[in-house]
């Protein structure tokens, strides 16, 4: 097996990664479905958690019991906007974890399903000490959300990095596939008593920590063991 190369870009997910957006966003869904006359409690909503507004509308359509309109997404994304400049906050320890990648000297980049607005709405209340100003990509607006893997191959190429010298770091299952697909290594930050899907379980390129204070340290180790391997 062909070890990737020393990693030279880090590329964030924002929600679930370094925004807590996820639990407001998938109860504003929900208190919305249940207005139009449909069945969806707030905990059964975070199912949707790193999926796009569209593919949200699709499976809650496909489900039978409700009909969702043309506009739903439009009008979801211009609500969520709103939310995001009143209520997001960050992960904890997210804001100390990009701090501490950029002290290793690599570049940093979000790959994200949020639309461009809404990130600018997180980001606006969540500075981030401007680390990622002018850093962020939205797979939505692009036309090809996760799990397809055009937003992180467009930031690798912004930055001029072949996609196995990347590192991803996500939250979801769809994330996780984005990240497969694109080629990269991937590192998943989830709970250790949550399982990963059977297909990323004889992943070689996938890390798992439960905590964005684990990121750093694991991101040091797994340069030093490229750069001995070369």
């Amino acid at each position: 097996m062909t070890t990737k190369p020393t990693p030279r870009l880090v590329i964030f997910d924002c929600d679930g990664v370094l925004i807590d957006s996820e639990g407001p966003s998938c109860r504003l869904i929900a208190r919305d479905v249940r207005g139009r006359g449909g069945d969806l409690d707030d905990e059964r909503a975070l199912d949707f958690a790193g999926m796009s507004l569209t593919e949200i509308r699709e499976r809650l359509n496909g489900s039978g019991t409700i009909a969702l309109p043309d506009d739903w997404v439009a009008k979801i994304q211009e609500q969520l906007v709103e939310l995001m400049g009143q209520e997001a906050r960050a992960i904890d320890g997210a804001e100390a974890m990009v701090a501490a990648v950029i002290a290793m000297g690599l570049p940093v980049r979000v790959g994200s399903n949020s639309s461009m607005a809404e990130m600018a709405a997180k980001f606006e209340r969540v500075r981030f000490a401007g680390a990622l100003d002018g850093r962020t990509h939205s797979a939505r607006d692009m036309g090809a959300p996760k799990p397809a893997p055009n937003v992180f191959l467009h930031a690798a190429r912004q930055e001029q990095v072949p996609p196995d010298a990347c590192v991803v770091l996500e939250d979801s299952d769809t994330g996780l596939a984005a990240a497969h697909a694109a080629g990269m290594t991937c590192v998943l930050l989830r709970a250790a008593a949550e399982p990963v899907p059977v297909w990323a379980k004889t992943w070689p390129d996938l890390h798992r920590i439960t905590h964005p204070d684990a990121f750093a340290p694991l991101l040091h180790r797994l340069c030093a063991q490229r750069r001995q391997a070369a």
